[in-house]
């Protein structure tokens, strides 16, 4: 049965490699399980609905990989997209949790219906290849530098801006030896990266926390409630899977309630109901949504089906369409569920690297997601400082795109620049985007270069300087 539905024997793969190489793609990413519902509950969506909801849209994700293209790629909730969410279009712009899986479910929607067309690939050949690279290495560092708040090792010192944090002026059993455990993780997790140990991020992430417990049963860490710095112990009862239950059933189909989209700023509402979908605001974000996602699911593509040997001599994806078909259906239903954009996992590359070379791959770590709903306080009780070795690790790998961008060519990596620096800087993943296109389309243009920007790069360019100058 497994043959006829993988095709083992042509992929020149068994049974046995394709278990492992799942169980390792399934240690690699499962620290999302975690880090999720830590950043988006900041968002004010509950964190056991967010848990819940980021192992479902992996599994009907996954799933739908597997058997609409056959591939051993495995999807999640996406790292900066989720960041986006939260730190861009809520806690940054103003709207509501509510408001922007709206966005993200209709994203999937256009998504999926540019992905039975060859819009998308279109889209994705307009975009100059600098600038692909630049989003990725921008996001990874504003994932960094949020890692580095949430545990504290960077804090407001009112000067400043930001500053490392001084142990001597913050209360060591809380604040101070947080951030000593996220620097200690993050060293631990590189030691075993450099080791090439897998499941590296996961184990650091459980490091970090047990250290974590071992200085809350000693005395070092003291709870104080009161300040945000609760028990570090898990509760290990089905009563916290229950509660996880419950609180999905307040994000499931959250985004359709209309009397929650809201728009808010300084404390006051801008604009409520179906007033503000009919707003240009809107489109607004569902383009960056839009925007993001498709270079993060079109470059994990290219990148995992190099280095797993999938394209074909002409360097193109066989059976593309039902890979992007899954993606787009995924983060719509992800959406649905609870929680921001679903996408393909670069990490999907370990469980390659592993002899992977087909959907039972993915089966495999699907099968895994769903176990790991069973386990749900442990994977709830996971702090934040615990989580700074993942995000700080992801962070670096996706920066390490920039080597690709042509540092001599003024017209390239100016604006390559210009969108890495201003996402952290900004605060925003979306001006970041948006300032590059701008920069790239202007400076070319102005130079000369007219041959090199794509005439959709033009009209974006036109799109976004009318957005800054009249909204």
């Amino acid at each position: 049965m497994l043959e006829k539905l993988f095709k083992l024997s042509k992929a020149e793969t068994n049974v046995r490699t394709e278990l492992v190489a799942g169980l390792t793609t399934f240690m690699t990413m499962a620290y999302i399980l975690a880090v999720n519902p830590n950043i988006l509950s900041i968002a004010g969506i509950p964190r056991g609905g967010v848990f819940i909801a980021t192992a479902l849209a992996a599994i009907v994700g996954t799933l739908l990989m597997a058997f609409l293209s056959n591939y051993p790629f495995v999807l999640a909730p996406g790292m900066g997209l989720n960041a986006f969410l939260t730190f861009g279009v809520v806690v940054g712009m103003g709207y509501s949790w509510q408001f922007a899986l709206l966005a993200v479910f209709v994203e999937g929607l256009v998504f999926l219906a540019l992905s039975l067309t060859p819009i998308r690939e279109g889209i994705f050949n307009a975009i100059p290849l600098s600038l692909k690279k630049a989003v990725a290495a921008g996001i990874g560092l504003f994932i960094c530098f949020i890692a580095l708040q949430t545990s504290k090792v960077v804090v407001d010192n009112g000067a400043t801006l930001v500053d490392c944090i001084s142990f001597h002026d913050v209360p060591l059993h809380t604040q101070g030896i947080c951030a000593i455990l996220a620097l200690v993780g993050t060293i631990f997790t590189g030691v075993m990266l450099a080791w090439r140990i897998k499941g590296a991020i996961l184990f650091g992430i459980l490091f970090t926390w047990v250290l974590g417990m071992v200085a809350q049963a000693t005395g070092i860490y003291v709870p104080d409630p009161a300040a945000g710095y609760f028990s570090l112990y898990p509760a290990f009862t089905f009563a916290g899977v229950a509660d996880s239950f419950k609180e999905f059933g307040q994000t499931f189909g959250g985004l359709f309630h209309a009397d929650a989209w809201t728009h808010v700023k300084n404390g006051e509402t801008i604009a409520s109901g179906w007033s503000l979908i009919k707003s240009l605001d809107f489109f607004v974000v569902m383009f960056a949504f839009f925007f993001v996602d498709l270079f993060d699911t079109l470059g994990t593509l290219i990148g995992v089906s190099m280095k797993g040997g999938f394209l074909d001599k002409e360097g193109r994806l066989p059976r593309i369409s039902g890979a992007l078909c899954a993606d787009a259906i995924a983060t719509s239903v992800g959406a649905v569920f609870g929680t921001s954009t679903t996408t393909t996992y670069v990490e999907s590359a370990s469980g390659v690297a592993a002899g992977g070379k087909t959907g039972l791959t993915a089966v495999t770590s699907a099968i895994l997601f769903a176990l790991a709903i069973l386990f749900a306080p442990i994977f709830l009780a996971i702090p934040g400082f615990a989580t700074t070795p993942a995000l700080v690790v992801v962070g670096y790998m996706m920066l390490t795109s920039v080597v690709d961008i042509d540092w001599n060519d003024v017209g390239e990596s100016l604006p390559a620049f210009i969108t890495i620096a201003w996402m952290p800087f900004t605060y925003s993943i979306s001006d970041g985007i948006m300032f590059g296109i701008i920069s790239y389309t202007l400076i070319n243009l102005l130079t000369g270069k007219c041959k090199k920007v794509h005439w959709l790069m033009t009209v974006l360019t036109i799109i976004f300087i009318a957005k800054y100058t009249l909204m």
